[in-house]
């Protein structure tokens, strides 16, 4: 009796708290926030960057951290190069993105963009002192950086006769300036005066006006329901008064007036009709093999250098001289230990940065930049495959040699070397096939090889799945043809073959 009458009181005690439990979950105020993934670069003062410490400001961040707050949705940051934001909103990896994209036609027909949040301008920069250059016509026939996907980069398209070099980010335009490697920049205005104002751009100015009045979006993938939740958050921010204290926070100014939208989308035209991704691959594919020329010449320079190189540091890692291969070994491994990528940004914006800081007027050429860059790393890997190769003869090679009267220096050229060369082909082809597509880090500095071919074009169509596909197929053909070639060679260089051809 006892045990029905617990059993009783059990049960709807644990039902009732189970109920209330739902209720308290289940209540709006209780319920997790949404939270949108933000796609950022932070590599773009004032709009957004990092701190010393790691921590991400900006105009930017501080902008849709409110308009979350306003909107009732939780912010998470994701960082992204510029020219990735499109084809990560277009693939669904990110919800929206704050990186100071201007709102264009193009790029309305294949994203949605909230309600202008910034006016701006593109402004021409030159190196302090320049004269002659104060608008787009003063730009003919000149050498020109731009951030690669911006408006910059398609109003730097349409002067006649300039020389274009894109880069990553606009810090890296600004500082190819400043290292004197090309005439101007053309970038967003707020972002070069912002560098200059800052201390951290030396030697570079704005000139003449501003080129053109644009208007900065909040994009979100086409049609994405997130934009109605962000265009609400921003339209409460700039009633409240929250944009004008932002604004003045990193610009020390009042804001100027934004329209609701910007540009009139009744006068557009009709979004041009998707090609089929064969096409889209044909059209590129003559730019993109005359990128792969490129590549094969820079990978077959490098190669080359490195290899006289990297033969010297090999034998030198056997030197009986401790000093020798003290330095040798160090060589080794700071460029085996250091990422090819850091020290391509060394080479090519470090040391003339360096040189001009010593009152030493110094710029490099970007190919024998990218081509020391790639010799100077293929070198090290290249030297212990050739150490270890010589280490593979048998010792009583080297003291037939010299029972006959060869030398040391005579020993390795006609006795070691040679056979020993045989044995490195293998890993020398490895390190060859490596290297060919190693060449598109340097990218980086705005070489034009068959990666960056394929980000320019993915600048201007948005179609990354088939460009990149295309771009990954034509360095399949270039690295199968190059281990065929190595096999061939050897082939060609067995001894064995060649007797049993013989008899």
């Amino acid at each position: 009796m006892k045990k029905l009458q617990a059993s009783q009181f059990l049960y709807p005690l644990i039902l009732g708290f189970s109920c209330l439990l739902l209720l308290i979950f289940s209540h709006p105020g209780i319920a997790a926030k949404r939270t949108l993934i933000v796609a950022v670069e932070p590599v773009y003062p004032p709009f957004e960057f990092q701190t010393a410490n790691g921590e991400l400001q900006g105009f930017d961040v501080d902008l849709i951290r409110e308009v979350g707050k306003a909107a009732d949705f939780d912010v998470q940051f994701q960082s992204l190069p510029f020219d990735g934001i499109i084809p990560a909103l277009q693939a669904g990896t990110v919800d929206t993105a704050v990186s100071a994209m201007t709102i264009t036609p193009a790029r309305s027909q294949v994203v949605s963009f909230s309600r202008p949040y910034f006016k701006a301008g593109l402004a021409i920069a030159v190196r302090t002192g320049t004269t002659g250059i104060n608008s787009l016509d003063d730009l003919k026939g000149k050498k020109i950086a731009v951030q690669i996907g911006t408006t910059g980069a398609q109003t730097a398209k349409k002067i006649p006769d300039a020389t274009i070099r894109t880069f990553d980010a606009a810090v890296l335009a600004l500082q190819e300036l400043s290292n004197g490697n090309v005439d101007a920049v053309i970038n967003d205005a707020p972002v070069t005066l912002y560098a200059i104002n800052t201390g951290n751009l030396k030697r570079v100015q704005i000139v003449g006006q501003l080129l053109t009045e644009e208007f900065y979006g909040i994009p979100t993938a086409l049609n994405s329901p997130n934009l109605k939740l962000i265009n609400q958050g921003l339209t409460t921010i700039l009633e409240n008064g929250t944009y004008e204290r932002i604004y003045r926070k990193w610009f020390n100014a009042d804001p100027p007036q934004l329209p609701d939208t910007a540009f009139d989308k009744t006068n557009d035209t009709a979004p041009a009709t998707a090609a089929s991704p064969l096409k889209v691959i044909l059209d590129a594919l003559p730019s993109l093999l005359a990128g792969a020329v490129i590549t094969l010449q820079l990978a077959a320079i490098s190669t080359l250098f490195g290899m006289i190189a990297g033969s010297l540091i090999g034998i030198a890692r056997l030197s009986k001289v401790l000093l020798v291969r003290w330095a040798a070994r160090a060589y080794i491994d700071f460029f085996r230990g250091t990422p090819l990528l850091v020290q391509i940004f060394m080479i090519y914006f470090g040391i003339p940065a360096v040189l001009k800081e010593l009152q030493i007027d110094f710029s490099f050429d970007r190919f024998l930049a990218a081509v020391v860059a790639l010799s100077l790393n293929s070198a090290a890997y290249i030297g212990e495959i050739v150490r270890a190769g010589i280490q593979s003869i048998d010792f009583g090679q080297s003291e037939a040699a010299q029972s006959l009267g060869l030398d040391s220096v005579q020993t390795m050229r006609y006795i070691i070397f040679p056979q020993a060369f045989r044995r490195m082909l293998p890993p020398l082809g490895n390190e060859f096939i490596t290297l060919l597509k190693d060449t598109s880090l340097v990218a980086v500095i705005g070489f034009e090889e068959l990666f960056r071919r394929g980000q320019l074009i993915v600048a201007e169509n948005y179609r990354p799945f088939e460009l990149y596909t295309a771009v990954a197929l034509v360095y399949l053909v270039l690295t199968l043809l190059s281990s065929q070639a190595f096999s061939f060679l050897e082939r060609w260089m067995d001894p064995v073959r060649h007797q049993s051809t013989k008899s």
